[in-house]
């Protein structure tokens, strides 16, 4: 009879903590998508709405922001820009997935000596704050004729973002049975066969998280872009920046802005949010 009694107590007890943990989940996902919404909201608004003090909720809707963002009143087009950011973003994310996965396969099947320390020289070239390398960078841009040059940040965006990838995919690699290798290997495969048909379809969930978190890392960088590029070749990032002038800021501009650029990556995010969920869970249980 005590067993019975004790064990109804820790059942409601149990249920009341899952319930608490339910709740401070669900406060926790909307103080992080309530900056969103609000942006969203203020996006529909007037210039004269979205500058009240204290924020108007019931003011009236308009796309007027949106028509401007694409040109409607005779500004820049932000076609250009939107096209630089796709493809200094995907090519740049193919290179470092092309470059990536043989150096993570050297890593994790086929460790080399003393491969902790060369994993943790990758990693320690990300903790170099991005100013240091800004000068350096510019004068060799200036001196190859590569300044307002997408190409220019194709290749810097796949040299910051290879060591985080190099690291990503060797845990994922580590988790590729060796023994499905020795077999390819037996019958004969190369090596650009066995990294194509046989660890990358296996490896696919990490493939696909560590290609959107270096599309992320190069479709929001703006230091860089900012400083190398220029009229032809400048991303959406900086285009987003033309929209804090001396006359003032326009937040409604800003939002809308701000929201159809974001947009690629949250349709990305969400387009691989079963692989991006694998991917980064991939090697957690040993």
């Amino acid at each position: 009879m005590t067993t019975l009694t004790t064990a109804v107590p820790r059942q409601s007890r149990a249920r009341i903590q899952g319930a608490a943990l339910g709740v401070a989940a669900w406060l926790a996902g909307i103080l992080f998508v309530l900056p969103i919404l609000w942006m969203v909201l203020t996006s529909f608004h007037s210039e004269a709405d979205a500058a009240t003090n204290p924020p108007s909720l019931a003011a009236s809707l308009t796309l007027d922001s949106y028509r401007e963002f694409f040109g409607a009143s005779g500004g820049a087009s932000p076609w250009p820009s939107l096209i630089n950011s796709a493809t200094a973003s995907i090519a740049s994310t193919l290179l470092t997935l092309l470059l990536a996965l043989p150096a993570a396969y050297a890593l994790s099947i086929r460790p080399v000596k003393k491969w902790t320390d060369v994993l943790f020289f990758f990693l320690s070239t990300k903790m170099l704050p991005l100013v240091a390398g800004l000068l350096p960078i510019y004068l060799f841009a200036k001196n190859t004729g590569l300044l307002d040059n997408v190409w220019a940040l194709v290749i810097l965006y796949t040299a910051m973002n290879l060591p985080i990838a190099v690291w990503m995919m060797q845990s994922f690699l580590a988790e590729v049975p060796v023994a499905i290798i020795e077999a390819a290997q037996i019958d004969g495969a190369r090596l650009p066969t066995i990294l194509g048909r046989v660890v990358a379809p296996i490896a696919l969930p990490g493939i696909a998280a560590t290609s959107l978190i270096c599309f992320i890392f190069s479709w929001n960088e703006l230091l860089f872009a900012r400083v190398l590029s220029g009229v032809v070749s400048g991303t959406a990032p900086v285009f987003l920046t033309g929209f804090i002038t001396s006359q003032g800021l326009f937040l409604a501009k800003v939002c809308a802005a701000s929201l159809i650029i974001s947009l690629p990556v949250l349709a990305a995010g969400f387009a691989a949010q079963d692989k991006l969920v694998q991917g980064l869970s991939l090697g957690a249980v040993k």
